[in-house]
């Protein structure tokens, strides 16, 4: 195992070489909430990180930002901190378990669309020291259709879409993929099916939003993988503490293992530097300016 975990790390450095960076922005979003998005980005980035690379999240929705919940963390600082430049970048950077960073959003966004030209390049200056010190860097957006969600999905080109089985989140999960697709933005989508009570379940959801995309949009959305409907997550989630954490045995757990082993084993699908931090950051500028 620890042999297997050595080559994807190796494989992925050697990626990030190739694309001539060292930290590859991801996005994580969904069509709509309650699919469990806040709780797949946390135990993915858990995930990685046993895996041996280094990982931030970066919590990104608006109003609702609740990664340290999920970690029973109350964070010291936020984005908020930073903007108002009373924290750097590196201050208000947070450690959940497992050693895994993150920072927290809090009203910081809210703050975020409405800085001036000044303040979006001391921000983007900041952020940017994030660039070749974690592997990963995983934006945990807003569910839904909102400008800011969309603003992120783009800036970072390659997004991870969660969904479950539900009819309404299959609907739900299409329509921010169609929406971004008419903004005329190369993004990297890939799919994950949460929830699924067998494998069967799981790949039909997926077919149906990959045939529809490839019908109507001319657009190839490669699953990811699934996750199963565990009973342990639930139990994680009152307990404040990541389910891959709580019950590492767990068909969840499992699931998000696999996940990310396929992850770093196929690598991203756009094969430039589209997703370093400076791109992104360049990208989020020029759509809030």
């Amino acid at each position: 195992m620890s042999d297997q975990a050595q080559g994807l790390r190796n494989l992925i450095r050697h990626q990030n070489a190739e694309r001539n960076q060292s930290t590859r922005i991801i996005t994580v979003t969904s069509g709509k909430g309650g699919v469990g998005k806040s709780n797949f980005t946390l135990n993915f980035a858990l995930a990685l990180q046993n895996r041996g690379f280094k990982v931030l999240i970066f919590d990104a929705d608006i109003g609702l930002a609740n990664i340290d919940v999920l970690m029973g963390i109350s964070p010291k600082y936020n984005l908020y901190h930073l903007l108002k430049r009373e924290k750097s970048i590196w201050e208000i950077v947070q450690t959940g378990h497992n050693g895994i960073q993150f920072i927290a959003g809090g009203s910081g966004f809210n703050d975020l669309i409405r800085l001036s030209e000044e303040q979006l390049d001391y921000f983007a200056e900041q952020v940017d020291q994030l660039n070749g010190h974690v592997d990963f860097i995983l934006f945990d957006t807003g569910a839904g259709l909102s400008k800011e969600t969309l603003k992120f999905i783009v800036a970072a080109q390659e997004t991870i879409v969660v969904t479950t089985p539900e009819p309404t989140s299959i609907t739900d999960a299409y329509a921010i993929i169609k929406m971004v697709n008419s903004m005329q933005h190369p993004v990297d989508f890939r799919l994950v099916v949460n929830r699924i009570t067998d494998w069967r379940e799981g790949r039909q959801t997926a077919d149906k939003i990959s045939m529809v995309a490839r019908q109507f949009l001319q657009l190839e959305i490669p699953t990811l993988g699934f996750v199963y409907d565990d009973s342990n997550v639930i139990k994680a989630v009152k307990r404040q503490v990541p389910f891959s954490v709580a019950f590492p045995n767990s068909a969840a757990s499992k699931s998000i293992g696999e996940l990310a082993d396929g992850f770093i084993a196929n690598g991203p699908q756009v094969q430039s530097s589209s997703g370093s931090v400076k791109s992104f950051l360049s990208k989020m500028m020029k759509l809030m300016k």
